[in-house]
């Protein structure tokens, strides 16, 4: 099995803070109570970029289109789904490779829908959301993530802090 292709958004606030959203329950078959945040993202289509990717998924996901790249991390990031998700991608993948960004958002927060999705058939991702620390990130998301989002902190917070 390989990794299936995706892309990942972190976007902060004129703050520093990023956002993330609380996944809906019918949207992930392992979500641990705790643990069910985590940023924007989603697989790359044929013929798309990453980065093409990227903001395709931040406007599918949080309707945001007000909101200027900063930085690319300069790794893929995998993680591998635990056995009991293995099914999730009908069994194609062992789980995800991603390529991150960090975009600031420029609109006002009344831009942010996350009920209403941006377009086409695309299904609402979360059912709340919040701007955060980055420190407590890891802590948010499902175990088998944290590491990678270990390496998007590590990689973006002294960034978005302006450090």
């Amino acid at each position: 099995m390989i990794y299936r292709r995706c892309a990942g958004i972190a976007l902060i606030n004129r703050h520093g803070d990023v956002f993330i959203g609380r996944r809906k329950k019918d949207r992930e078959a392992i979500l641990m109570a705790g643990h069910e945040w985590q940023m924007p993202q989603g697989g790359i289509d044929a013929g798309e970029t990453p980065l093409q990717a990227a903001k395709r998924e931040l406007y599918e996901e949080t309707n945001v289109t007000s909101a200027s790249l900063i930085a690319e991390a300069p790794d893929w990031l995998a993680y591998d789904l635990p056995p009991e998700a293995l099914g999730r991608f009908s069994g194609r993948y062992r789980g995800q490779t991603q390529r991150w960004f960090l975009f600031r958002f420029e609109g006002e927060e009344s831009e942010i829908d996350i009920d209403k999705p941006a377009h086409g058939n695309h299904q609402a991702e979360f059912r709340a959301w919040r701007w955060e620390r980055w420190e407590a990130l890891p802590d948010l998301v499902v175990p088998f993530k944290r590491p990678v989002y270990e390496k998007v902190v590590a990689v973006f917070a002294p960034i978005a802090r302006g450090r």
